[in-house]
């Protein structure tokens, strides 16, 4: 069946958005430009100042919602279900886990490349099958065991070519390209304790995903905003790369702001990108498919990869593709990407079947994605 306009407005939103989340981000770190109290130039690091603007975007979402339920409600005939109110407390254990994954991995942005990044985040599957077997008591089906198995290799694979490029990158050493993937996935065990924790705890309340998203975005911003003060005395030695080699120096992060307005951008590209995001993907989850949505997510590596490439801010190696596409394989097999391909087999059609019931317990996740 042919999509219709708005699923294509939809589709090329996400795409795009997700897209520009990830290169807005490097795009600040790669700025340079003078700090307070007449500090010369250098890098701007301040990653936990970043993430306080993801969260500003995720925040959005709940006015979002407001403005859609608004609208709605002048309707004649109002189709929004809004949900049933909730505990908002429910949401801060996993926003506390969003906070911390999202703070790490702007902290690993800073070391490893943009395509990298995005690549070495689908070890979330791994973690979150793992997690949800052991505290969910979620039965995975044998492609999903395969699925993780493909995503280990994918990651050795992305890996491996993080190693060779950083022996000859001047702009990472190959001790923080390193260290900035491990951190990566690292992060990927705290976002799938994030999972578990709304699965557990979240879906059995009937939670519009919009207001979930937005109120995990509010205590993320004001939590973390908070923590920016206590952290701008907390010497970090030789992680903290400011000028004061604190945890993290938001004056700091202001004044060079000031001297180079571009970096602005960049953060506010950062903050509507995500907003838009999570819209655009739960919108195509509801007017498509959760299938789509997987598709279109692992399309944006693709872009986020080729426009690094193109801005010259890392170098083509083949080893990237064959990570690429070994990961984008176990993620496939992992969320069942091949039922549709083994229901068209008349000798595997049971096989699809089977794993179609088996699997029709899962639920979209409701976790904020960037």
């Amino acid at each position: 069946m042919a999509w219709t306009k708005y699923q294509l407005f939809l589709a090329a939103l996400m795409l795009t958005t997700g897209s520009l989340n990830t290169l807005s981000a490097k795009w600040a770190d790669m700025f340079s430009a003078p700090g307070c109290h007449d500090v010369p130039n250098h890098a701007f690091v301040h990653p936990f100042l970043q993430a306080v603007c993801m969260f500003l975007g995720e925040f959005a979402c709940l006015l979002v919602f407001h403005l859609l339920l608004c609208h709605d409600r002048r309707r004649p005939e109002p189709t929004m279900d809004p949900g049933q109110s909730f505990n908002p407390v429910l949401f801060l254990a996993p926003a506390l886990c969003d906070m911390t994954g999202t703070s790490i991995m702007y902290v690993a942005l800073n070391m490893t490349s943009a395509s990298s990044f995005q690549m070495l985040r689908g070890a979330v599957i791994i973690f979150t099958g793992l997690l949800s077997v052991a505290f969910l008591g979620r039965k995975l089906q044998p492609s999903q065991w395969v699925g993780i198995f493909v995503t280990i290799l994918g990651l050795v694979v992305v890996g491996l070519a993080d190693f060779i490029t950083g022996n000859r990158d001047e702009s990472h050493k190959l001790s923080e390209v390193i260290t900035g993937d491990l951190l990566i996935i690292m992060a990927q065990i705290i976002v799938a304790v994030q999972m578990v924790l709304e699965e557990k705890f979240v879906y059995k309340h009937n939670v519009h995903p919009l207001k979930a998203v937005g109120t995990e975005g509010l205590f993320g911003f004001f939590i973390l905003s908070f923590l920016l003060i206590p952290m701008y005395f907390i010497p970090a030695g030789s992680f903290g790369s400011n000028p004061r080699h604190v945890l993290e120096d938001a004056l700091d992060a202001f004044c060079q702001i000031g001297r180079q307005p571009l970096i602005l951008v960049a953060l506010f590209g950062n903050t509507f990108s995500i907003a838009f995001f999570n819209f655009a993907g739960m919108s195509v989850t509801k007017e498509i498919s959760a299938t789509t949505r997987m598709v279109l997510d692992s399309l944006r590596t693709v872009v986020i990869w080729v426009v690094s490439l193109a801005l010259g801010w890392e170098s083509f190696h083949a080893l990237q593709i064959l990570g690429f596409l070994v990961l984008l394989l176990g993620t496939s097999l992992y969320n069942g990407l091949h039922r549709p391909l083994l229901a068209r087999m008349p000798c595997c059609a049971h096989l699809a079947v089977g794993e179609e019931e088996g699997s029709n317990r899962e639920r979209e996740p409701l976790v904020a994605e960037n």
